[in-house]
C-alpha cells in the first residue's frame, strides 16, 4: 500500500492575487535600490538629491512602501550609476541593479 502525506500533494492553483504581487514588486525594487546604495557607500541623501526626490520619498521606496514606475527605477539606475535589471518573477531578487562598466 502507497503512502499519502498532505506535503506530497500540491495544493490546486489559485489565480494570483494582484495586490500581493503589487507588495511584492514594491519590496523587490525596493530592496534593490537599498542594495546597490549601500554597495556604493551613499547615504539616502545622495541618490535623492540626483533624482530631485526628498530622503522620505527614497526611504518609502527601499523599504517597499512605494511600487516604482519603470521611469523611476531608470532614474535611480541613473543615480546609482547603474542599469536596472528585471526578471517576470515578483519575489526579492526579481529586479536588481548592476553597476556601469568601468
Amino acid at each position: 500500500m502507497a503512502g499519502y502525506h498532505t506535503r506530497w500533494v500540491r495544493p490546486p492553483e489559485q489565480a494570483e492575487d494582484p495586490e500581493q504581487t503589487a507588495i511584492r514588486e514594491a519590496l523587490a525594487s525596493g530592496r534593490a535600490v537599498y542594495d546597490q546604495r549601500r554597495t556604493l557607500g551613499l547615504s539616502v541623501l545622495e541618490p535623492a538629491r540626483r533624482v530631485e526626490m526628498t530622503v522620505d520619498e527614497v526611504e518609502c521606496i527601499e523599504e517597499g512602501g512605494t511600487e516604482p514606475t519603470i521611469a523611476l527605477l531608470r532614474r535611480l539606475a541613473a543615480a546609482l550609476d547603474s542599469d536596472v535589471r528585471l526578471t517576470a518573477g515578483h519575489d526579492l531578487g526579481s529586479a536588481w541593479f548592476e553597476p556601469h562598466a568601468a
